[in-house]
């Protein structure tokens, strides 16, 4: 493959999504069903197509056809002739379940499990889909809220004293006498385990005392909007146990594995590596597997911190995170400026998600033109290539050198 080429994606229609926001983003009428989220990428349950050749074909097809020249020869040794990042759109009008991804070892380490025991890729009680681990960075279009990572224990034994004092004095004593992490997941795992009888008791205390403290705190508004999502759920419980978070258009998190995190609320870019391995451990009817999350999870305090993206140039913004497969990026470009790629680079996918962008790759190949909803792919084996016009796109690629402006202007003159 020595073009750029036009995707045509999946996209998820899971409880939760939204009905408008991505048939907004794509241009197409709205089903009245949730559209949840919009896949690029190469991840077995959901290909994107791309054209090439004067037909549709699989990306993951053509990435095992031509991996050197789709990925590029350094990054076809090192991921193999698999395309290492999974690039999203997520729209939440629900709140998401509560979950946790595998860190690689415990992915391959489950997948060949279950593999063994003979559970179909498709069964509802499958917790690993493939063999990697999932890193992600959520990038937020609109305002977005969700919860990330465990508060301190000091601030969740206050949370659960005032929701639930009585009922679950023996737990807050618990994690009190060994605030650590061994304390945390101890404390953890007895409410994941209490009784049915207990644990609608706890649920009815909470949401009853948070109804009594008003707009106080938001921790008590998302347990009322929780409660009325997923009734009986104990994630109602869970903003008193994991940080809330509100990101603000253009800020953006970077998830490690281990770390229990929702969505709450929003419209987002999501880029992880190339992975659908969930475990999950409430605000969902899907499965529940409680001993596996304890395996998976890191029990550790940890406040979420917020990513604003650094400038590479006059164009191009980069949201830095610590994962080797892949790196998100902004660029925005106008009549005036226009950016250019770096020569030495692996497969990007670019979304335009604002305006209309022109992508040149120079003399032999016709330019591929972009509205908002369009995404493409373009090889390693594109040199280089210019983007200008007068609009945004997102950029999934791995980590590497930066691109460069140029000033139309001064160009021309």
């Amino acid at each position: 493959m020595k073009t750029i080429g036009i995707l045509k994606n999946t996209v998820q229609d899971y409880a939760w999504g939204s009905l408008t926001a991505i048939p907004e983003l794509l241009g197409r009428p709205v089903t009245g069903s949730p559209q949840a989220e919009l896949w690029m990428g190469a991840h077995p349950k959901a290909p994107s197509q791309v054209f090439h050749d004067g037909r549709w074909e699989s990306l993951i097809q053509v990435i095992e056809a031509h991996p050197a020249d789709v990925l590029g020869t350094e990054a076809a040794g090192k991921f193999g002739a698999k395309l290492p990042y999974l690039f999203k759109v997520l729209a939440a009008a629900k709140p998401l379940s509560i979950q946790a991804h595998p860190n690689a070892h415990q992915a391959k380490e489950g997948f060949a499990r279950e593999n063994r025991l003979g559970i179909s890729l498709t069964a509802s009680n499958r917790n690993y889909k493939d063999e990697n681990h999932k890193p992600e960075c959520i990038c937020a279009l609109s305002r977005f809220w969700g919860m990330d990572g465990f508060r301190g224990i000091s601030e969740i034994t206050r949370y659960l004293e005032s929701l639930c004092k009585g009922l679950l004095d023996e737990e807050i004593l618990l994690a009190k006498s060994r605030p650590d992490a061994i304390g945390l997941k101890r404390l953890f795992q007895s409410l994941l385990t209490m009784p049915m009888e207990k644990k609608t008791a706890v649920i009815r205390s909470a949401v009853s005392r948070a109804g009594s403290m008003g707009n106080s705190d938001p921790v008590f508004g998302w347990i009322q909007r929780l409660h009325a999502e997923y009734p009986g759920d104990l994630g109602v419980l869970f903003p008193a146990l994991l940080n809330l978070f509100r990101l603000e258009p253009g800020q953006a998190l970077y998830l490690a594995s281990g770390e229990p995190h929702a969505y709450l609320d929003g419209l987002g870019i999501e880029l992880m590596a190339n992975s659908d391995n969930v475990l999950r451990g409430g605000l969902t009817s899907k499965h529940l597997d409680v001993p596996e999350l304890l395996n998976v999870l890191t029990f550790r305090e940890q406040a979420p911190s917020v990513i604003l993206p650094g400038k590479r140039s006059a164009a191009e913004w980069v949201y830095e995170t610590p994962a080797a497969e892949f790196c998100l990026s902004v660029i925005s470009v106008t009549p005036e400026l226009y950016w250019v790629s770096p020569e030495k680079r692996s497969a990007e996918i670019l979304l335009c998600t604002q305006g209309q962008l022109v992508l040149d790759s120079g003399p032999g190949d016709d330019p591929v033109h972009l509205v908002e909803g369009v995404s493409v792919v373009v090889p390693a084996s594109i040199r280089r290539y210019h983007l200008y016009g007068s609009g945004v796109c997102y950029k999934a690629s791995l980590p590497g050198p930066a691109g460069f402006v140029l000033d139309r202007r001064s160009a021309e003159s």
